[in-house]
């Protein structure tokens, strides 16, 4: 869940990372939805959530970031069944695994930014997700 808050990708993209797309201090990828390629530069808080990944046990054969304990890599279903359960442990709520993606790109206070990290086109569709999930900044009537 921190590698998709941290990237704003989609679960089918996180689920895909491979150590081998960690090169010269960023994580590259191709997203499955619009065949837009990103390289994410891995700095901050993404470089703690790697670094963790990385320092847990894995099978040193299967170059996916993300490993069930088998060290296969993570599947959908294992992705959604421990997002259910984390879910569960913070008190409840309706909302999604996918949730994590509009988050990333609230977060980011620079439009431009969230655009590119969330490898939109058009500006307006990273409009819909700030707008609608943070609410619009509106000035007051009087100053």
């Amino acid at each position: 869940m921190d590698l998709a808050l941290c990237t704003g990708q989609r679960p089918a993209d996180v689920l895909k990372f491979n150590v081998t797309d960690i090169t010269d201090g960023s994580l590259s990828l191709t997203q499955n939805k619009t065949g837009k390629k990103l390289r994410i530069a891995i700095e901050g808080e993404l470089a703690e959530v790697i670094d963790r990944i990385l320092a847990k046990p894995r099978d040193k054969v299967n170059k996916s970031l993300l490993q069930d304990l088998d060290g296969q890599r993570l599947s959908y279903f294992a992705l959604r069944s421990r997002f259910d359960k984390a879910r569960e442990i913070a008190g409840g709520g309706d909302f999604q695994f996918r949730d994590l993606r509009a988050k990333a790109a609230t977060d980011i206070e620079d439009l431009a930014h969230a655009q590119r990290l969330l490898g939109h086109k058009n500006r307006s569709t990273t409009k819909i997700y700030t707008r609608d999930r943070k609410g619009e900044l509106v000035k007051p009537l009087k100053r």
